[in-house]
């Protein structure tokens, strides 16, 4: 921002400079009756001016979109990690469409606002004064009458820019809301065609695509509109200097010089106002994203502060995760409740993940095993009880020292567009080799066209669900970390290949690594070293009233006034 204000500032300085030496060259012509003699100095000066502000004007346009760029890249990852850090509970409850909207076409269009909109609102402070202090130089009078017309403009812009910043954010919540439905389509394509409903969303698609044409057409009307008020009365403003002007040089008050330079530096003190109202039209709608960027990042410090109050003991999440070769996971009356919902899935955990071993997640559907897999992985916090490795607390501990040591295979793997070996991270060699002939994936390679060269779409497109899976568990077992954690790997396949799951687990078991799996099946099972049975709340029978009196009296047991028994 420092190098974009300087290079204006050098802007204005070079134009007051071409302004005076093109007014002095002419007053020199007229004077000498035509004469070209002794025309050189302003004449160079006039042409070094026009190529230093072109140089300017490169310079600033180059150094401003880098330092934009750099800037929304910033503002993004810091979106990104805060939706990250919310969890995928919060995303879940129809955040992931606005989150997505807001990620991409909203915060790209910040990049007017911070290369043309922001240096040209300092530069109203800086340069408007210095040219004015030119015209003053030359001619007080004119500064006077330059004075009195300055304030029209941000009057008229202040009431036109209200007006376009309610259009900017209306067009926000329009594109959200036509970006959500879409995402909801997308996702329910599949069920909607077996059912021949295909068809059916056509028409509310088409009405939020239509209104948001419709928001941003007004969007345009009003910038287009606002911006020739302005230009109109930058334009009022200037002829009223000139007429000024032209009247005292014709009654000789004011000489041939001093008058043309005045007439051409007054739309030079109007340039920077008039710039800001006509960029700030272009940088409205990323100002209305990075308020809702804003919005989520300071909800997420209030949220950080309420969650410190309540538990003032509780120290950063920035401790180093310690070794998941040899510590074990250890859950302790692990509660997470269901957000919105009555649901507590895990309820009441209490289970230790014993490294170099093999544990298995057991339990219904809607029991809790994938979430209390998500908070071994830091994903979600507990509701009450415990999760720590070792006796380090897992909210404790950084999310990328911990997740260093984890190697995840979700029941969805991320599966990025391009080639197969791209999706792998590892050039063709021995380790890739070996792991995919132990997990069959071997076997799916060999059927592609182009081999591990065949492209696939974004999620595996191109790959069927279980092969998808294989491709998640062979890349998982290309270089191991010591934790690998496998939500519902078999899931998608068959008997055949739900045998070729078991013995990747083997094999992970016999070269020391800790693996915790999800699993329903029965091969997986016989494989763990350790099943622990998770419940929801729903899922646990009623307590006894015999039951709920043995911990009544237990607790009136450890109180200061209690008795034994």
């Amino acid at each position: 921002m420092a190098f974009l204000v300087a290079a204006g500032m050098a802007t204005t300085i070079l134009a007051v400079v071409q302004c005076c030496a093109t007014a002095a060259a002419l007053a020199q012509l007229v004077s000498r009756g035509g004469s070209s003699a002794g025309l050189g100095l302003p004449l160079g000066l006039v042409a070094g001016a026009f190529a230093g502000r072109a140089l300017v004007g490169y310079a600033q346009e180059a150094a401003g979109h880098r330092a934009a760029l750099r800037t929304i890249a910033q503002l993004r990852g810091r979106v990104l990690d805060s939706a990250a850090d919310r969890g995928q509970r919060w995303l879940a409850d129809g955040k992931t469409s606005s989150t997505v909207t807001l990620a991409t076409e909203g915060l790209d269009a910040l990049e007017p606002y911070f290369v043309r909109f922001l240096p040209q609102l300092i530069l109203t402070c800086l340069a408007t004064p210095a040219t004015l202090a030119a015209v003053v130089w030359l001619d007080w009078i004119s500064a006077v009458a330059i004075l009195v017309c300055l304030p029209l403009i941000p009057i008229f812009m202040v009431l036109v820019g209200k007006m376009t910043q309610a259009y900017s954010n209306e067009r926000l919540r329009a594109m959200q809301r036509l970006g959500s439905q879409l995402l909801d389509l997308l996702a329910g394509l599949s069920t909607l065609k077996g059912l021949g409903r295909e068809s059916a969303p056509r028409k509310r698609v088409k009405d939020l695509g239509d209104s948001y044409a419709r928001t941003t057409m007004k969007t345009l009307y009003v910038a287009f509109l606002s911006g020739a008020v302005l230009e109109f009365l930058a334009t009022v403003s200037t002829a009223l200097v000139a007429v000024e002007v032209g009247l005292r040089m014709v009654g000789g008050d004011l000489d041939f010089f001093s008058g043309l330079a005045i007439i051409m530096l007054t739309p030079e003190c109007f340039k920077p106002l008039r710039e800001v109202g006509a960029q700030f039209h272009a940088s409205a709608d990323g100002v209305a994203a990075a308020e809702n960027a804003f919005d989520m990042l300071e909800n997420e410090g209030e949220t950080e502060a309420s969650r410190k109050a309540e538990a003032p003991g509780k120290a950063a999440s920035n401790l180093p995760c310690p070794d998941l070769a040899v510590s074990p996971v250890v859950f302790d009356r692990l509660s997470v409740a269901s957000p919105g919902r009555a649901t507590v899935a895990p309820f009441d955990l209490t289970a230790s993940i014993e490294p170099g071993k093999v544990t298995v997640f057991r339990g219904r559907s809607g029991a809790g095993k994938s979430t209390a897999a998500a908070v071994v992985l830091g994903l979600v916090s507990p509701t009450s009880g415990s999760a720590r490795i070792g006796r380090t607390p897992i909210e404790r501990i950084s999310k990328e020292s911990l997740w260093r040591q984890i190697s995840w295979v979700p029941q969805r793997p991320a599966i990025l567009p391009g080639t197969v070996l791209e999706n792998m991270g590892c050039p063709l060699g021995g380790e890739l080799e070996r792991a995919a002939s132990v997990t069959g994936f071997d076997d799916v390679v060999a059927c592609l066209s182009d081999g591990w060269n065949t492209r696939i779409g974004h999620g595996g497109v191109g790959l069927s669900v279980g092969q998808r899976q294989r491709l998640a568990l062979a890349r998982a077992l290309v270089k191991p970390r010591p934790f690998v954690l496998l939500d519902e790997p078999s899931a998608h396949l068959d008997a055949a290949s739900e045998e070729l799951v078991a013995r990747a687990v083997r094999e992970l078991r016999a070269t020391g690594h800790t693996v915790l799996a999800v699993a329903h099946r029965s091969a997986l099972i016989e494989e763990a070293d350790a099943v622990i049975d998770v419940a929801a709340r729903s899922d646990v029978p009623e307590r006894s009233q015999a039951l709920e009196e043995a911990e009544a009296a237990e607790s009136d047991a450890t109180s200061p006034t209690g008795g034994s028994q």
